[in-house]
């Protein structure tokens, strides 16, 4: 029996956590740059018709006291928005015209 780390009403999305239920900005940045465009592709066509239901979902909580399981939608959502810039702008995990673009945080916002 898997774990299951998101809310019911998300179960679908499961299959993604382990990959993309990332709790920093620079863990979000490393897996999209190491993972290819077909993989990111599948996440983003799955969690594209649900994102604004999950955004929804998250707002319900103050962001001092989220849930586990609604923190871990919360990092899947932000996961999407790094999937998206790849899919829907860059055609490519890097992006285009940036030279050697890296990802240097030293802090994160919370949640």
């Amino acid at each position: 029996m898997s774990i299951k780390r998101l809310p019911s009403a998300f179960a679908e999305l499961e299959r993604f956590t382990e990959q993309w239920c990332l709790p920093t900005e620079a863990e979000r940045w490393n897996m999209r740059m190491a993972t290819s465009m077909l993989t990111m592709r599948e996440f983003y066509e799955a969690f594209s018709p649900r994102l604004e239901e999950a955004i929804d979902y998250c707002d319900k909580f103050p962001l001092d006291d989220v849930p586990d399981d609604a923190l871990n939608l919360l990092h899947l959502i932000y996961s999407m928005v790094m999937v998206s810039m790849a899919v829907e702008i860059f055609g490519q995990p890097l992006p285009t015209d940036a030279a050697d673009a890296v990802m240097d945080r030293v802090g994160e916002p919370v949640p």
